[in-house]
């Protein structure tokens, strides 16, 4: 393996750590956002991320079922609620942009679900996990690491 750099500057630390801290204070609902957090992170195949949001989101309450069946969300049945269901397709949307954009249908369930400005802490958090999943993977940060 190439040597990789752990060094994340300190102000672009900062920077990222206030707009997810901001994003999840605007979504208002800490269980949630551990959630989708967790499910970029899966997507992502973020160690290091995993391993923090899934600490957070046991200390937020956040079900031990739910936790075990977030990869297979879709098929969990009543484990998730519509309102989390909808975070979790447009999390989805959002981290894998296949399509080349979020589909109609997945932004209009989750805007039925969210009012407008939670929406939009929702998007902000969700490309905020994607840019610390993308920093962390990029230079292997390992799960439990001090030095990132």
């Amino acid at each position: 393996m190439t040597a990789r750099t752990t060094r994340l500057d300190d102000r672009v630390r900062s920077a990222l750590r206030t707009v997810g801290a901001a994003a999840k204070r605007g979504l208002g609902d800490a269980g949630l956002a551990e959630l989708v957090q967790i499910r970029a992170s899966q997507l992502n195949h973020c160690a290091f991320c995993l391993d923090m949001h899934l600490g957070l989101a046991r200390e937020q309450g956040v079900s031990e079922q739910q936790l075990d069946l977030l990869a297979a969300w879709e098929e969990a049945g009543e484990v998730f609620d519509a309102r989390e269901r909808a975070a979790l397709a447009l999390t989805e949307a959002v981290t894998v942009l296949t399509e080349g954009f979020v589909p109609d249908e997945v932004y209009g369930e989750a805007a039925a679900h969210f009012e407008e400005a939670e929406l939009a802490h929702l998007l902000a958090l969700i490309a905020t996990i994607n840019t610390w999943n993308r920093l962390m993977v990029a230079r292997r940060i390992p799960a439990g690491s001090t030095e990132w």
